[in-house]
């Protein structure tokens, strides 16, 4: 059986470079919240606190979401001309003289 590679699962190493990226996009934004929560002097300023709390737990968890490794079934090639056997001749086989 030969697997496509179009169906193949996305790679460990891809699939932890992603999480990282998420990881650090939003522990960015918690920075930003932070930061945002500090400076500004509103009633915004509750909401970018209340961000900069929550927002790490969330990052956490976007984190540590591994992707499906094996629960998605792998299609076969159904036909593929090199994978096939050859074909022997069916009638009378004329060797070339020497």
């Amino acid at each position: 059986m030969v697997h496509t590679v179009t169906t193949a699962p996305q790679s460990l190493a891809d699939d932890s470079d992603h999480r990282l990226r998420q990881y650090l996009w939003t522990m960015g934004i918690r920075t930003s919240c932070f930061f945002a929560a500090v400076l500004i002097d509103s009633w915004v300023r509750w909401v970018f606190a209340v961000g900069a709390v929550v927002l790490p737990y969330f990052a956490v968890v976007i984190a540590n979401a591994v992707g499906p490794r094996w629960g998605q079934q792998i299609s076969a090639v159904e036909t593929y001309a090199a994978l096939q056997p050859p074909t022997r001749p069916t009638g009378p086989v004329v060797l070339p003289d020497r």
